[in-house]
């Protein structure tokens, strides 16, 4: 510690770096998730149309 100057921010600035890196870490994995969520909301709001469209057709069929 004695050999470094008074103004040293090194440390601090590492913290800094680290701390930027972890934020763009954090943001890709929030953005993932949401994607992520995002896909399978869509899948179920398909999947969903699809059960009701062939509702449709079975009463359709039946009573025709």
């Amino acid at each position: 510690m004695a050999d470094r100057d008074w103004d040293d921010d090194s440390d601090c600035e590492g913290a800094v770096e680290r701390a930027e890196r972890m934020t763009r870490v954090g943001w890709t994995a929030t953005l993932g998730v949401t994607g992520l969520m995002a896909v399978a909301a869509i899948a179920a709001a398909v999947a969903c149309l699809a059960a009701v469209g062939g509702m449709v057709y079975v009463v359709m069929a039946a009573t025709g």
